[in-house]
């Protein structure tokens, strides 16, 4: 049972259907019908795309013989190997895998809720957020925007900073760029968790005018005065907040006993992904709390991986694939160009060609990987989601190409990108 029809649920399951028996049954649960391609949110504020292409039916994904349930779950009972589902169907499973991936909590910050629906705050992580950012975007003819990470962990943590690139872009293409003033609020100690990605990354803000407030723990958000005011007493004023909201796990997960931590994401083996609460559970993407980013690319690795490990389970052999935490993404920064980024658990972004020595550069803007962003779509709908290996890519990171560096001295190592601020019980 496969619980989650998302990027991680859809292409685990399409996996497992040609590598496991023909009379073994899969079943993939999620609360609605339709599969949303999220890194095209992005582009939605910018009038680049609209959110009808980037919307298919859920079903329609899943390869022949695997069947499909549409309801919420309620909460799992791990001891009885049952999923309690709203509609009041109770599932029971041999394996359960949990691809449920992350919630937004709005409702976790003081002010937010309200500022939203009074159109002083939106966020394009949502569907619906994402057109209201457009239109809010559309009516803008100067003043402050602040990109506001209101927590961490967060899927995809480079996308406040491409939205920052793309507003710049957006902005310049207006002809009103020196009347809106850019700033990007977040709570780690830099613009990215990796020194030398970070190094670049700032060095870019900097020089599209894009301020940058660090150590910024926001705690409310004041829509009449147009504040964000963080624990710590400091405020940064906007005209429209851009707010990336508290992520945690899914509700049932806090109501299912020994199966979560405090934030609702679901502890596992890092390398495994064998959830501690039982060794018939798995998880895969933005569900389990691992170090590697909350991104699409993470759990199309955790893909190739979970999948030999649950054959390995089932015929009662050891679990012998193991996850490196390989993640890579595209960056736009606008005018067409964006960079590209590759790591794992224990390599962090550096300059390069990906994935070998010929390749597309790492860490460099160019018209190359901004190409690769957009082809990446097809990609995503014809290769991962189906299931299917990308050629020359496979689930570890290459090390060919990359010219490994040792941090500078004194240079600081911020928390991963999986790594929240808020305190773990």
């Amino acid at each position: 049972m496969v619980l989650g029809g998302g990027t991680g649920g859809t292409l685990l399951a399409n996996r497992l259907r040609r590598q496991v028996a023909d009379d073994d049954l899969i079943t993939v649960v999620d609360r609605d019908g339709q599969h949303v391609y999220q890194p095209g949110l992005l582009f939605v504020p910018f009038g680049r795309v609209r959110t009808d292409r980037l919307t298919r039916p859920r079903v329609r994904q899943l390869n022949g013989g695997i069947g499909y349930h549409q309801s919420a779950a309620s909460h799992v009972d791990i001891d009885a190997r049952r999923v309690h589902l709203e509609d009041g169907t109770v599932l029971s499973y041999d394996v359960l895998v949990i691809a449920s991936g992350a919630a937004l909590l709005p409702e976790e910050t003081d002010g937010l809720a309200d500022a939203t629906e009074r159109g002083r705050a939106s966020t394009f992580y949502d569907r619906n957020g994402a057109v209201a950012l457009r239109d809010a975007l559309a009516r803008f003819d100067g003043g402050r925007i602040a990109v506001n990470i209101i927590d961490m962990p967060i899927k995809c943590p480079v996308a406040p900073i491409e939205f920052s690139f793309l507003a710049d872009a957006y902005f310049r293409e207006r002809g009103i760029r020196d009347r809106v003033e850019l700033t990007l609020v977040t709570p780690l100690d830099g613009a990215f968790t990796k020194a030398v990605c970070n190094r670049e990354l700032s060095g870019m803000l900097t020089e599209k005018g894009i301020d940058v407030v660090t150590e910024f723990n926001t705690g409310e958000v004041d829509p009449d005065g147009g504040r964000l005011i963080s624990f710590d007493g400091r405020e940064v004023g906007f005209d429209l907040a851009v707010t990336v909201p508290v992520h945690g796990g899914q509700a049932y997960v806090g109501r299912s006993a020994g199966l979560g931590d405090a934030l609702g994401f679901i502890p596992v083996d890092e390398h495994t992904l064998q959830a501690k609460a039982s060794p018939n559970i798995f998880v895969i993407g933005d569900a389990a709390d691992v170090r590697a980013s909350k991104a699409g690319s993470v759990a199309h690795f955790e893909g190739g991986i979970l999948t030999r490990n649950i054959v390995s389970f089932l015929h009662g052999e050891p679990l012998g694939a193991r996850f490196d935490g390989h993640t890579n993404c595209f960056i736009e920064s606008g005018s067409g160009k964006a960079l590209l980024i590759d790591f794992n658990y224990d390599t962090e972004p550096v300059t390069g060609r990906f994935p070998g020595r010929i390749g597309l550069p790492l860490l460099r803007e160019s018209r190359l990987n901004h190409l690769g962003k957009l082809a990446f779509e097809w990609l995503y709908w014809h290769m991962l989601l189906p299931g299917h290996d990308v050629p020359g890519i496979g689930t570890d990171m290459p090390l060919a190409g990359k010219r490994l560096e040792a941090p500078a001295a004194g240079s600081h190592t911020a928390a991963s990108p999986a790594s929240g601020t808020r305190e773990r019980a």
